[in-house]
């Protein structure tokens, strides 16, 4: 995970980033040797590019306020009811789906999601076939969030009410990403040991939260989902073998035909 975690953490360009671009190109290098001298044709594919971020689009906040969000209330701590809200979000880094429940609030909900602050698109189902990302499980609107912004999943309006799983590592109960994860709350009175002591009572049988991150989506700098973004932050396909295409820019669809062609193809 060297290159996604610093990237999301530190942002693409910061100096703090080399030693793991350092660690992840010997890897891959002895890997690629590996396998060449054994005589295996090699394909390196990368998922994405990660860009520089300045800050979280709150797109649940936003349907909150106006009047669409749902939650119930459990020890003073609020959580997210999807079923019974008219909308709500999934945050996907700089994509959100979002999922219409009451089709007389849907106009309401275009009007939410078009008005949120940080918000570059949003797309309907017609927009979303135009595009050929249309699936029976994407939402009513796919968001996409402007070049330097991400989705967060955040729906509480006071982080005193914010759920007890928000400031821990729990990647099932919340309803989106959450690169915030990534962090050590610096709030922790005592950092790092404050965590070891933590750990220390889980493993004598203590019950207790792992709360340690923090709410603070400003940390974040980098993230990705956008597919217009500049070349040298484009994800990339390299290979041994002869690319079926003329241009060094090709459809992430055509990747599929480059690996058949090079598993079955003439060597």
């Amino acid at each position: 995970p060297h290159l996604d975690y610093a990237f999301q953490k530190f942002g693409p360009n910061d100096a703090r980033v080399a030693k793991d671009i350092g660690e992840i190109d010997a890897i891959a290098g002895n890997l690629i040797d590996h396998f060449q001298s054994a005589g295996y044709r090699v394909i390196v594919l990368s998922e994405y590019g990660i860009v520089e971020v300045s800050g979280a689009v709150h797109i649940n906040r936003h349907l909150r306020e106006a009047g669409l969000i749902s939650v119930r209330e459990e020890n003073g701590l609020e959580l997210l009811d999807p079923g019974a809200s008219a909308a709500f979000a999934v945050a996907d880094h700089q994509i959100a789906h979002v999922y219409v429940n009451d089709p007389t609030k849907y106009d309401l909900t275009l009007q939410a999601c078009t008005n949120a602050p940080g918000v570059d698109l949003v797309l309907d189902r017609p927009a979303q076939e135009a595009r050929g990302i249309s699936h029976e499980r994407s939402g009513d609107f796919v968001l996409v969030s402007k070049p330097d912004m991400w989705f967060s999943y955040y729906y509480w309006l006071d982080d005193a009410r914010a759920p007890d799983f928000a400031r821990t590592v729990d990647i099932h109960r919340k309803p989106g990403y959450d690169p915030v994860e990534l962090f050590l709350d610096p709030a922790l009175p005592l950092g790092k040991l404050s965590v070891a002591v933590k750990v220390a009572k889980r493993k004598l049988g203590f019950r207790g939260l792992l709360d340690v991150i923090p709410l603070d989506t400003n940390l974040v700098k980098g993230s990705h989902g956008r597919s217009d973004n500049p070349p040298d932050q484009q994800p990339i396909l390299v290979t041994d073998g002869e690319l079926p295409v003329e241009s060094d820019v090709i459809d992430c669809s055509a990747v599929h035909d480059i690996i058949i062609s090079t598993l079955f193809g003439k060597h």
